[in-house]
């Protein structure tokens, strides 16, 4: 089947001359783009007129934790600081159940998705005592939102009687972890382009595992060609307990490990040396930056400029609902700008090169730039179009695309993913998502009373 979408008045395409075109079209066959160019199309099958829209290539979130979406503002938190906010929290993520990691992981994903996220990775390193298959029950709410989806295994081994943060209650034996892993790649992974479902590795944090672990996990995942991931240098804490329990930084820490390589995407990297700057981008290190969640918790500011400037790999993330506490990408886009300058100056980074995190960036962390992130022919048909006639981007109309990130228009209007309408006229394309959001407040309300 054909799908033409037309008229559109601004398209930014992100190819290879990052191209903006006025008066556009988009032919999409069999969920890929055929054709991108301006003025009159052929007919199709379904013809979609998107005047009065601007269209980029669907947003890629690189970082996020899904259950968290049950434990947002949590009052005993709301100005807490990292390591605090984990110790409080972890006795309530310790009762997560598989329906609650499935609800959270539909509200997360559908929030998301309202923003204009098409691709969305997720870090889920909490397994509770007994329980199973957590992993597999985001996946099959990933399937059922048609979102792409590239969850990471993620782990933790060391517990408050071994050093590390975490209760008994929700870490796992490094045997089962590696087990799991193993299963999740063979059941999981497709390698094929245009795969709506990969799998990476994530240990939570260099404190959260033994050295052992992470070394062991590096090379599981040369063995089975996936992608590593793991929080790292997030806040200045993080920095002296790294120092204290392995007596070298964090990045320093990673190199010893086998961890600094063209696999591994780091999520935050707040707190680095131009040093650290250097190796990373030597060794060809991916970067989620979460700006809302790194000024929710006060962790600091990234230097993401200087990281640009060395030619690392960057990418935008919401990061997890109980420390930002929204989803909403186009915040993560505004915010990134915004910080930028207040660190470095109001010519640090512009509207454009924000915009390229979010998209092409974020394909390229995830080892996806081969068929997502950019508008054109042979790519997968994964957009979201946003309306300019809104009462928040009136009188922005002589640079669009900048109004996008400078000016906000709160939501998308349309999002295709994988050639399939996912959001249209502004609202998801779900009848049950009202039964969903009650039920994830029964949940939410249970486990933040337990």
């Amino acid at each position: 089947m054909k799908t033409v979408l037309k008229n559109i008045d601004y398209l930014v395409t992100m190819n290879e001359k990052r191209e903006e075109l006025k008066g556009a079209y988009i032919v999409v066959e069999d969920g890929i783009i055929v054709d991108v160019g301006r003025g009159t199309p052929l007919s199709g099958d379904v013809e979609i007129d998107l005047s009065g829209r601007i269209i980029t290539p669907g947003f890629v979130n690189t970082h996020h934790h899904f259950y968290q979406s049950l434990f947002r503002s949590v009052k005993e938190v709301a100005s807490a600081k990292l390591f605090d906010w984990l110790v409080f929290l972890y006795e309530r993520w310790k009762n997560l159940d598989n329906e609650a990691i499935y609800v959270s992981s539909k509200v997360a994903i559908y929030e998301m998705m309202a923003s204009g996220v098409t691709t969305t990775t997720d870090m889920l390193y909490l397994h509770p005592t007994g329980r199973k298959e957590f992993i597999d029950s985001e996946i099959e709410a990933a399937r059922s939102t048609g979102v792409r989806f590239h969850p990471t295994r993620g782990s933790m081994s060391l517990s408050t009687k071994d050093g590390g943060l975490p209760p008994d209650t929700v870490v796992q034996s490094e045997r089962e972890i590696i087990e799991d892993s193993v299963r999740l790649i063979v059941k999981y992974h497709d390698r094929e382009k245009h795969s709506m479902l990969r799998i990476a590795l994530a240990p939570c944090s260099p404190f959260s595992v033994t050295e052992e672990s992470m070394v062991r996990t590096a090379e599981l995942a040369g063995q089975y060609d996936v992608l590593l991931h793991t929080h790292l240098a997030e806040t200045r804490d993080e920095d002296d307990f790294c120092i204290e329990k392995k007596g070298l930084r964090p990045v320093d820490f990673m190199e010893k490990v086998g961890w600094l390589n063209e696999r591994s995407w780091f999520a935050h990297l707040v707190w680095l040396s131009d040093e650290d700057i250097k190796k990373l981008a030597e060794h060809d290190c991916g970067m989620a930056h979460c700006p809302s969640s790194n000024m929710r918790l006060g962790s600091g500011i990234a230097r993401v400029k200087e990281m640009k400037e060395a030619g690392i790999r960057i990418s935008l993330a919401v990061d997890g609902s109980s420390s930002n506490d929204t989803g909403n990408m186009l915040l993560e886009i505004r915010n990134a700008l915004m910080l930028q300058r207040v660190l470095k100056g109001a010519d640090a980074l512009s509207p454009r090169d924000v915009l390229e995190f979010a998209t092409l960036g974020g394909a390229k962390v995830l080892r996806m730039d081969d068929y997502i992130g950019s508008i054109e022919p042979g790519k997968s048909a994964d957009l979201a179009a946003f309306r300019l006639d809104t009462l928040s981007m009136a009188g922005g109309l002589s640079d669009p695309v900048a109004s996008l990130v400078l000016c906000d228009p709160h939501k998308s209007d349309l999002v295709m993913i994988d050639g399939k309408i996912r959001v249209q006229n502004g609202r998801i394309v779900d009848g049950e998502l009202s039964e969903v959001i009650k039920r994830h407040n029964e949940i939410s309300c249970r486990l933040i009373e337990s």
